[in-house]
């Protein structure tokens, strides 16, 4: 059987990786894009009713890249009779459904995505990638792009069940969870309020209590400044990488608000609840609870014993419910066959391997065949790890490397303001000569 060859494979088909095969259709490359799943469904268990992506429309998979693509989303819009009312709905960020919708609609398009097809391993041969493919086929590639994205992430302690369960699977279980008395929403990110919100709407109508918990210090909204924006940005990102191991690391905490926050209009739409369902008089029932950490939980007849700490004030306390949503978060998410490779690369902690300029995983023996890194960003990329809009910019760097060319020019100085003394210095320098 003849051996089929490719310049790239990419692992995984996410929005990063789905925005690179739509970008790659268009050029001379040839690519195939592998996913174990058997369609395209972007978090499918948090497409609540109402929820709308935290970053504008433009920042779909391929316009900030190309903006003359026949895989944008105004293009989605076009093709499904909906550019009039877009129009008139006058809204620069999109329903979460509708951006889940229209990156099927691109994947169905490429021919290059395979779904139902899973890497079940990977060997690097003589210059190129052998990949097993459901465990009985293989195709080779010069060079991999792993997408393989993130897991879900429950605290220590905690294990998935019919009771607790995470966010990522909210949707398919909510049903069983409103059959509680006492539910909690553990968590203090866009994903929590989203959950805390839709069950506070529904609460009278099940009759449960209802408790977000959070250790955080407050309920912080997302940056939506313009300036404050301008972190999610290419330029923003080159300078952050430029940065000493140590800067970054101590870096990511402080950084965490701009990625983690809560959307306005939801912090908004919470508290307006909140305020009608006072008017009778303060509702028990329903409790928020920042400051707080959940360390543990212990059985309670037909529920838990949530085992609670408020660190400010050092104080233990349990709070008894049946139902708990962990809106914790997740963790990079990277497969075993990559993790057999652990010895051969360069890692700049125990967690984050190091990547080069062009998103390379840095490998210790200098190989040829590379393999290019869409997840596990946060130490080299910080608040552009996860961002939507930067991962084309991501993608447009890594298939130039690909190509050995510039196929996509990558725009420089894109915004207003400058992030390195350097900068500062070049300016200054520039005034001094028009002297």
């Amino acid at each position: 059987m003849e051996k089929r060859f490719y310049d790239l494979c990419g692992i995984g088909i996410g929005p990063f990786n789905l925005s690179m095969a739509a970008l790659a259709d268009k050029t001379e490359l040839t690519s195939i894009f592998l996913e174990k799943e058997n369609s395209f469904n972007w978090h499918p268990g948090m497409l609540i009713k109402g929820s709308d992506l935290q970053v504008p429309f433009l920042a779909d998979l391929v316009t900030l890249a190309d903006p003359t693509s026949p895989y944008t989303f105004l293009n989605y819009l076009h093709a499904h009779n909906r550019l009039y009312s877009f129009f008139f709905f006058q809204r620069f960020d999109i329903p979460r459904q509708e951006y889940n919708e229209y990156a099927k609609w691109v994947a169905g398009q490429l021919s290059s995505c395979r779904f139902g097809a899973e890497a079940t391993n990977v060997i690097s041969r003589d210059g190129v990638y052998e990949i097993t493919v459901n465990g009985q086929e293989t195709i080779y590639a010069r060079h991999l792009v792993l997408g393989t994205g993130s897991a879900p992430m429950m605290p220590p302690g905690f294990k998935p069940s019919k009771d607790i369960v995470h966010s990522n699977s909210f949707l398919p279980n909510k049903s069983h969870l409103q059959k509680g008395t006492s539910l909690a929403v553990i968590g203090s990110g866009q994903s929590a309020a989203e959950i805390f919100y839709e069950l506070l709407k529904e609460k009278d109508r099940y009759g449960y209590q209802l408790a977000w918990i959070t250790r955080s210090s407050g309920f912080s909204q997302l940056e939506s400044a313009k300036l404050g924006q301008e972190v999610f940005s290419p330029d923003y990102i080159q300078y952050f990488k430029s940065l000493p191991y140590k800067t970054r690391k101590d870096a990511i905490d402080k950084l965490e608000q701009l990625r983690n926050g809560i959307d306005e209009t939801t912090l908004i739409n919470i508290y307006d609840e909140l305020y009608h369902r006072s008017i009778s008089g303060k509702n028990d029932e329903v409790l928020i609870q920042p400051l707080t950490e959940v360390n543990g939980f212990s059985p309670n007849g037909n529920g838990y014993l949530l085992e609670c700490r408020q660190w400010q004030e050092d104080v233990l306390f349990s709070y008894p419910v049946d139902r708990v949503i962990m809106a914790t978060g997740y963790k990079p998410f990277l497969p075993d066959w990559f993790l057999k490779m652990r010895e051969d690369i360069e890692w700049e902690d125990d967690h984050f391997f190091r990547i080069d300029d062009d998103y390379r995983v840095v490998f210790k023996d200098g190989r040829s065949n590379h393999l290019f890194a869409l997840t596990n960003l946060t130490l080299s990329s910080g608040t552009g790890a996860t961002n939507l809009g930067l991962s084309v910019w991501r993608n447009q760097v890594i298939l130039n490397a690909i190509a050995g060319k510039k196929i996509f020019p990558l725009k420089q100085n894109t915004v207003f303001q400058n992030f390195s003394a350097s900068h500062f210095n070049e300016a200054l320098i520039k005034q001094e000569n028009k002297k």
